[in-house]
């Protein structure tokens, strides 16, 4: 059993910033849960931790794939599990930090029952059906169907999941849901305490989402994401294609649109990933809250709230790891 915190909750919470705070507190060793900040040529529209506000802090699992690469939830789990386990074994404690709730998932549910393993073949068959807006939208709806539960979390446009949803009921007759809900009933190798920053007013979060991205586009976004078009990395099959931020800009490439608009759909898009999240987050039995703002509307001092994540993560690291005793 590998002992871990996490600091979760959903895009532009804060969760870097407070993640390096407590790491520098705890002698913590970051391990990235974010499913975009893995891959290498995404750097700004994933809002990915710059060397300077590592703050001397170790980070891990950053910039560990390529774009071109189907990096699922299994293949964070095999390259993360033994990286954990090397820091727990040095006495420090692991601290996952992200928004990419399947992750830790895959790390602190029981091995059980294998699903079924992914069929690129089942993929194609639905390649020229999901690759229109008409298309996902009935293969979303047929989710809907067989797996209400699944669809109300994954979005429509992410075709790769919504398809491995459907493959799983089609090859097995149970809904992936189940097949998660199962999964969840046991240990698995990861034992977590699990913190997930949060909002009572959610259009704190949005002005924060909106502040985010007016600043991301100010530092290159178009640039970062321009590259990756030329390179053609910015299609169906790949990662990028899945990531808010990037495939907005599509239309501005064939001249449809303009970069205001291009930014006013990204920012919609990031709070409805966001609200996508926060629903995730909030059922996870094991998510200890952290609010971000007062019943009043407020957003809390930042030493608050480190405060109060260190009252649950200071006893746990006592007692998993002798450095803090």
């Amino acid at each position: 059993m590998i002992y871990a915190a996490a600091i979760t909750g959903p895009t532009a919470s804060g969760k870097t910033a407070l993640s390096v705070r407590v790491a520098k507190a705890l002698g913590a060793t970051v391990l990235c849960a974010d499913s975009m900040q893995i891959y290498k040529e995404m750097n700004i529209g994933t809002a990915k931790v710059r060397p300077e506000e590592m703050e001397g802090v170790t980070h891990l699992m950053l910039d560990v794939a390529s774009v071109r690469e189907d990096f699922s939830a299994h293949a964070y789990k095999e390259m993360v599990l033994p990286l954990a386990r090397e820091v727990a074994e040095r006495g420090c404690l692991p601290l996952f930090v992200g928004g990419t709730g399947l992750y830790l998932s895959a790390l602190t549910r029981k091995e059980e029952e294998e699903t079924p393993g992914r069929s690129e073949e089942y993929m194609r068959r639905y390649e020229a059906e999901a690759a229109t807006e008409e298309g996902k939208a009935r293969l979303h709806a047929r989710l809907s169907e067989v797996d209400p539960e699944s669809a109300a979390i994954i979005h429509k446009n992410n075709v790769r999941r919504v398809l491995r949803a459907l493959e799983i009921f089609d090859t097995t007759g149970k809904p992936k849901s189940v097949w998660d809900k199962e999964s969840r009933e046991g240990e698995g190798a990861v034992r977590l305490c699990h913190l997930t920053l949060d909002f009572k007013n959610r259009d704190l979060l949005y002005d924060r989402i909106d502040r985010r991205v007016r600043m991301m586009m100010e530092e290159g976004l178009l640039d970062e994401v321009t590259a990756l078009y030329e390179a053609g990395l910015l299609s169906t099959d790949t990662a990028a294609m899945g990531a808010i931020g990037y495939k907005e800009f599509l239309p501005y490439f064939r001249g449809e649109c303009s970069l205001s608009e291009v930014e006013a759909a990204i920012c919609l898009g990031t709070r409805h990933y966001a609200k996508r999240q926060q629903t995730w987050f909030r059922r996870q039995a094991d998510a200890i809250p952290i609010y971000l703002d007062t019943d009043e509307g407020k957003m809390r001092p930042s030493c608050e709230v480190f405060s109060e994540a260190m009252e649950h993560l200071l006893p746990f690291a006592r007692e998993h790891y002798d450095f803090c005793k």
